[in-house]
C-alpha cells in the first residue's frame, strides 16, 4: 500500500510527465490485479513478481513527480512515534484523497477505469469515490485501522508543522494547506476516546 500511495500521489500531483503518469498507471493496475493474491498466497510468485514491478513503477513515477500531504503526515508520524511509514501512508491515504475532494476526481477516475475499480461510464466522482472505497476495503482486508493510539493532541500543531514544512513549497500537491489546515488530518488519526 505504499507503492499505492506513491503511484496515486505522484498521478494526482501538479508535476507530472508522460513517463510519470504512464508509470503511476501501470503500478496502480498491478497492485489492484495482484496485492490480493500475494497477500493470500505468498507463494505465488507471479503475484509477488508483479507487485515488485507495481513498486519499482511507483518509485520512477514519484521520484521525478513527487509525492504530497499523505507523505508528509506519515513521515511526521514516523519522525514522532516511531510509526512505519507504509502503515502511516495506508492508513491515511483514503482520508487525504477524500479531503481533496473534487480537485481530484478526473485523475481518480482515470485511475480507476485503469486499474479496473470502475467503469468509463462512471461520472469523475463516482469513479473517484469508487477508488477511494476500494482503498478503504484494502484496508479493512489487511486489518489497517483508521487511527494511531500514540498520537497526543499537544503533539498537533508541531506535527502538522512538520508536515507543512516538508511539503510546502516542494510537493506539488492538488490542494494547498498550511499547518493549522493539516491539523485536521491528525485529528481524523486520532483514537476518538482520546480527541
Amino acid at each position: 500500500m505504499d507503492a499505492l500511495t506513491h503511484a496515486v500521489e505522484a498521478y494526482i500531483g501538479g508535476s507530472t510527465t508522460k513517463s510519470t503518469r504512464k508509470n503511476a498507471l501501470r503500478a496502480t493496475k498491478l497492485i489492484f490485479e495482484n496485492i490480493y493474491k500475494a497477500y493470500d498466497d505468498g507463494t505465488d510468485i507471479e503475484a509477488r513478481k508483479n507487485m515488485l514491478k507495481a513498486s519499482f513503477y511507483a518509485g520512477c513515477a514519484f521520484t521525478k513527480s513527487y509525492v504530497g500531504y499523505v507523505h508528509a503526515v506519515a513521515h511526521s508520524l514516523g519522525g514522532k512515534y516511531n510509526i512505519p511509514h507504509g502503515l502511516a501512508n495506508a492508513t491515511l491515504l483514503p482520508f487525504v484523497l477524500e479531503d481533496y475532494g473534487s480537485a481530484v476526481y478526473k485523475k481518480l477516475y482515470e485511475l480507476a477505469v485503469y486499474s479496473g475499480v470502475a467503469n468509463e461510464t462512471d461520472d469523475y466522482e463516482t469513479a473517484a469515490h469508487k477508488f477511494i472505497d476500494a482503498i478503504k476495503d484494502m484496508k479493512k482486508y489487511f486489518n489497517i485501522g483508521d487511527t494511531f493510539s500514540e498520537i497526543r493532541k499537544e503533539d498537533i500543531p508541531e506535527l502538522s508543522r512538520y508536515a507543512d514544512k516538508e511539503a510546502n513549497p516542494l510537493y506539488p500537491v492538488p490542494v494547498l494547506m498550511n499547518a493549522k489546515e493539516l491539523e485536521k488530518f491528525y485529528y481524523m488519526l486520532m483514537e476518538k476516546e482520546t480527541v
